[in-house]
């Protein structure tokens, strides 16, 4: 399947696939979003084929609107409607607790449900005309690189997609934070672009930690230990190591290629170097698309060059925590 411009007549065609139970691939300011209609639980069910994705984990719902919010959700707290005044449209899921129409299918059997409105023109006017809401994981193997570009999709989904809606490279490149107000305390379920202090200045307080979180912790896309993680084997290490670490791997016949942090790293002129800005927010844009490029020239190993651990980074470290191994 390849992608198609994202023109009205594409937008529109498009939502009628929607209706038909059929699977659109389309862009979003975070990553790409496989999607299907949300209130049908049949279509939900080939996102899950589609990825290879197991049954229980819960889908982030995409609306057009906070007017969609109470489609979706009962007993929503003014927090969450102060959240989504300040940060929707935007890369923020919310997870409240669901209407009893929501398919179980959508939230991994669980009586919550993730809901976000996009940042995206395209994404916002496919939900236009659909009308409905979309729910919509990253559109990619399960626990594999996101994509960022629409190619990424078609690569790798191929003709599991019905249509890929091509609207350029995702802005923001790491998915949605994901807050949990289901409950009595706000719990950070997921980093991302919005930052734990973006939230708390609007909630007013403190922001439970996943590390926080009981044994009935509720699931919530992105929490599996290995996630968004290349085929080719992929390591990390401080900026002091690299050199040590490729001169240990050339002497073993290893191929290799560096995913580096700014553009201070020295590195033998017979690898292939990818050089990410030093800001947090331009290093997470380019980060999949990188990792992706690494990761289809048939290398024995990537490394990574480990970036800054502050607060910024918080959502990038989440991310190669996840897809990379530490030397």
């Amino acid at each position: 399947m390849q992608p198609v411009h994202a023109d009205a007549l594409a937008i529109e065609l498009a939502a009628k696939l929607l209706t038909q139970g059929r699977l659109v691939a389309f862009p979003t300011e975070t990553v790409y979003g496989l999607g299907a209609d949300a209130s049908n639980a049949d279509a939900v069910a080939g996102i899950f084929k589609a990825k290879g994705r197991p049954a229980d984990h819960p889908l982030i719902v995409h609306i057009a609107s906070v007017d969609k919010l109470a489609d979706w959700a009962i007993d929503i707290p003014d927090v969450a409607l102060k959240l989504a005044e300040k940060f929707w449209p935007g890369p923020l899921a919310i997870i409240l607790n669901k209407q009893p129409q929501v398919p179980l299918a959508v939230t991994g059997g669980q009586q919550t449900v993730g809901l976000r409105v996009p940042n995206h023109p395209v994404a916002l006017a496919l939900l236009e005309k659909f009308g409905g809401g979309v729910a919509a994981p990253s559109a990619n193997r399960f626990c594999r690189i996101s994509p960022t570009q629409a190619n990424h999709v078609a690569e790798e989904l191929g003709d599991s997609v019905d249509m890929i809606l091509d609207g350029g490279a995702c802005l923001v490149g790491v998915e949605s934070t994901i807050i949990d107000l289901s409950g009595t305390r706000p719990r950070l379920l997921r980093p991302g672009h919005i930052t734990i202090a973006q939230l708390t200045e609007v909630l007013g307080t403190e922001i439970l930690l996943p590390q926080a979180e009981t044994p009935l912790e509720i699931r919530a896309p992105g929490m599996m230990d290995v996630h968004y993680a290349p085929s080719t084997r992929a390591v990390r290490c401080d900026s002091g190591q690299i050199g040590q670490v490729l001169q240990q791997l050339g002497g073993n016949n290893q191929k290799c290629g560096l995913l580096a942090c700014g553009l201070q790293s020295k590195t033998p002129d017979n690898i292939p170097v990818i050089h990410l800005p030093e800001q947090a927010d331009l290093y997470a844009q380019g980060l999949y698309a990188a990792l992706r490029q690494l990761d289809s020239q048939q290398l024995d190993m990537i490394l990574v060059e480990q970036p800054p651990q502050t607060q910024d980074w918080q959502a990038v470290n989440d991310r190669l925590r996840k897809a990379t191994v530490l030397i």
